[in-house]
């Protein structure tokens, strides 16, 4: 399956996945109001399926799967509201306090599956890379980290993994906030050292150009084969799990060191002497190169590929899963807030919102990493999902919630005048944020 396709099958599975549970929120809790549900459609536009159940509720996709609808008996809509009005579940005749759980029942049904999927992915494990840094360049150098420390803590948030330890950094640099990094060096020792990301240019917001300056990277993997494919290295007589130490006498320290030696040597004499260590033995083999075309390019290879080093799995128990799930749920959750609030002051650029091509891309990569890593990228977003609709804006649930908080403090509806203007004041809002959105991702395309 090429990237453009897995992009779009993934982009559909998440779709259909989260605004499932968000529109049976408002379902569910709607039909334990007594409020009378028409439709119940995943996607908008003309349905491409639909069905009547036994209960006499429309099931439909719709042709556009960008959201989704539960269309309830509503006077405001029908040809004749004076005869809809007086009719049992019809929305409107429900108690106000019944219409805002209805409204918020979506976002917190997001919220809810955020908390499961954390859950599930702890539960099943998610591999990752202990958080030992490689060689430090820009201000990763400068701050005084070297080459083998392990990263303990950000900001004083513990971290675990590689991954976890990158996502705190990222936070603190979309705001241009310094980070304290607290380390255990080779011998043990515990030192801080401050990432001055005050000094990142404001008006970058590539994420390659971000991380280089940062200067952060992962210690590269040892050269120990994993992957053994028929060829050269097969042929003699290397095996999975061997560690190459050199190549024509020049030294092997990381996987990389690998991959840049032997094209440089076999330019020189396609035969190379490789070094092995095999268990307690050091073993000689001599490996004739082969020059094979990989998108277009001509590449000697030996015929390995690296072992798995992705050693620190986060891992509990169903139980032990439970608080981790809701600790993860809150962390995002203060992090989503956080870069919301940053990017309303000012602190952080506009350019870092994505729209569904982003949310496509990181979701086929994330599905080709392991379930693990997709649950973990299904609770992001659904999270994402809950939050933006409490936001108060007309058209989203929590402008709903805000009308009906309006609606009880003042004793009465607000106008369907008011209500008119409010939705063209949301719509443009949400259709100026897409545009932002969709304008920056396309851009990372074209200059990727």
């Amino acid at each position: 399956m090429s990237e453009v396709l897995g992009s779009a099958w993934w982009l559909l599975v998440t779709l259909g996945i989260l605004v499932t549970f968000h529109e049976f929120g408002h379902f569910w809790v709607a039909r334990r109001c007594g409020v009378k549900v028409l439709r119940f459609s995943i996607g908008f536009g003309k349905p491409i399926w639909s069905r009547h159940g036994r209960d006499g509720v429309e099931y439909a996709i719709g042709a556009i799967p960008l959201g989704g609808y539960v269309k309830f008996l509503d006077a405001r809509e029908a040809d004749k509201p004076e005869l809809v009005a007086h009719q049992p579940g019809e929305y409107n005749a429900a108690p106000v306090w019944q219409r805002m759980a209805i409204a918020a029942a979506g976002p917190l049904f997001n919220i809810g599956f955020t908390v499961f999927a954390f859950w599930a992915m702890f539960v099943v494990g998610r591999p990752d890379f202990q958080p030992v840094v490689g060689t430090p360049q820009g201000l990763a150098a400068q701050a005084g980290l070297k080459a083998g420390d392990r990263i303990v803590a950000v900001d004083g948030e513990h971290v675990d993994s590689w991954s976890s330890a990158m996502l705190a950094v990222a936070q603190a640099a979309m705001q241009r906030a310094d980070a304290t990094l607290t380390v255990s060096d080779k011998q043990g020792q515990t030192q801080q050292h401050t990432l001055t990301l005050s000094q990142l240019p404001h008006g970058v917001a590539d994420d390659e150009k971000t991380y280089q300056a940062i200067g952060l990277q992962l210690q590269a993997p040892p050269a120990v084969v994993g992957d053994l494919v028929d060829g050269p290295a097969k042929a003699a007589g290397l095996r999975t799990g061997d560690r190459i130490v050199s190549v024509n006498d020049q030294a092997v320290a990381s996987f990389g060191d690998l991959v840049k030696q032997v094209p440089e040597q076999a330019q020189k004499n396609a035969k190379l002497h490789l070094r092995v260590a095999r268990g307690n033995d050091t073993l000689g083999f001599d490996v004739i190169a082969e020059q094979k075309t990989t998108d277009g390019k001509a590449r000697w290879m030996i015929g390995v590929g690296p072992a798995e080093t992705r050693n620190a799995v986060e891992h509990y128990g169903p139980l032990q899963a439970v608080p981790a799930a809701f600790r993860e749920t809150w962390k995002q959750t203060r992090n989503t807030f956080s870069m919301i609030a940053s990017m309303i002051t000012g602190a952080a650029s506009a350019k870092n919102l994505s729209s569904v091509i982003s949310i496509a891309q990181v979701a086929n990569a994330s599905a080709h990493m392991g379930l693990a890593w997709f649950l973990s990228f299904l609770a992001v977003i659904s999270l994402s999902l809950g939050i933006l609709n409490l936001l108060p804006i007309p058209i989203l649930d929590g402008g709903h919630l805000l009308y009906y908080l309006i609606e009880l403090v003042k004793g009465s509806p607000l106008s369907e005048r008011t209500l008119i203007a409010g939705q063209y004041v949301g719509m443009a809002l949400l259709a100026a944020l897409m545009s932002l959105a969709f304008y920056n991702d396309i851009l990372r395309l074209v200059a990727g």
